[in-house]
């Protein structure tokens, strides 16, 4: 019987892509600053909140070091407190470095109030004062595509959160990079990237982890650099290929000289500069009153019955 939330069960052992995504983790914990596009990406989630009228006193930023959002979501519910869950320790460790950094100001506003320090924890053992409910709101930016099992990671979001909390999501949807995929394929070299979920494979999900009310949303948009060397730079910044399938080894010079003369030609826009699509995905829903379906013996958690006594569910 479980009587307090928790965002987890054990540990699953690491598959081939969660490994290489762990690996991905740690080398982009090494950067000094998380990609520019996660950013941006969070800036247009954050806008997304305007329309929802819940305020949270709690809230989980899911893998917020690469995620980002985090002062935009501060800025909206200042009382609440963060809790930060990131993948590794170093990711921890880094999530903690940039809290502090961004709270470093220069003397004449040394007046500021400091707000409160959220509370990081690598992995998936919760420290002393996690709400005993749950957190009001559970914000995981461009965390869809780095999961290996996002049907687990969606239980553990769904267990983590209060009745009546929400979810915003975002991550890679399956547009993304559609032209360098095409000219892998030309070329017989296997797949550059994972493939990314689908706005409405997305929505099936989040109901089949439990959520109510799911709104998804997806938007492409088309980025462009002035070369091919500025365009690989640029996506190796993003955490690199961990797909199935993909090239085991190390490249050599000559593969890549290959690789810049097919992206020249092939991504060529007309106005001179290589372009590749993105899409983003979003994703918001909410945890609803837990209802025991009637049947000849039904089992409920004590803290589920508790809380259907509280919101006068019925069964159904």
């Amino acid at each position: 019987m479980t009587n307090h939330a928790t965002p987890s069960d054990l540990p699953h052992p690491l598959s081939p892509q969660a490994s290489a995504l762990q690996h991905q983790a740690g080398r982009l914990a090494r950067r000094a600053e998380r990609p520019w596009l996660h950013d941006e990406v969070a800036r247009r989630l954050a806008d997304k909140l305007d329309a929802i009228r819940l305020t949270p006193q709690d809230w989980i930023d899911w893998g917020g070091c690469l995620g980002g959002g985090a002062d935009a979501v501060q800025q909206r519910y200042p009382q609440a407190r963060r809790w930060v869950i990131e993948p590794t320790a170093g990711l921890a460790a880094l999530s903690e470095l940039q809290w502090h950094e961004a709270q470093q100001r220069p003397w004449w506003q040394a007046w500021r109030r400091t707000p409160e320090a959220p509370v990081v924890v690598a992995g998936h053992d919760w420290p002393t004062g996690w709400p005993h409910e749950g957190a009001g709101l559970l914000w995981a930016n461009m965390a869809l595509h780095a999961q290996a099992d996002l049907a687990a990671v969606m239980g553990q979001w769904h267990r983590s959160l209060a009745v009546d909390g929400f979810l915003m999501c975002s991550g890679l949807g399956p547009d993304t990079a559609r032209e360098l995929r095409a000219l892998y394929a030309a070329l017989g070299w296997g797949a550059p990237t994972v493939q990314f979920i689908d706005m409405h494979d997305l929505g099936d999900a989040l109901v089949q982890a439990g959520f109510a009310d799911p709104v998804m949303d997806m938007e492409r948009i088309t980025l462009t650099w002035p070369d091919a060397p500025a365009l690989l730079t640029e996506l190796r910044s993003w955490g690199g290929n961990v797909a199935w399938g993909r090239f085991a080894g190390l490249r050599t010079p000559r593969w890549r000289e290959r690789l810049l003369a097919a992206l020249e030609q092939h991504l060529r826009r007309p106005d001179g500069r290589l372009g590749l699509t993105v899409e983003l995905v979003y994703g918001h829903a909410i945890k609803p009153v837990p209802r025991a379906m009637v049947s000849g013996e039904t089992r409920v958690t004590l803290d589920d019955m508790r809380r259907m006594i509280r919101k006068g569910a019925r069964p159904h």
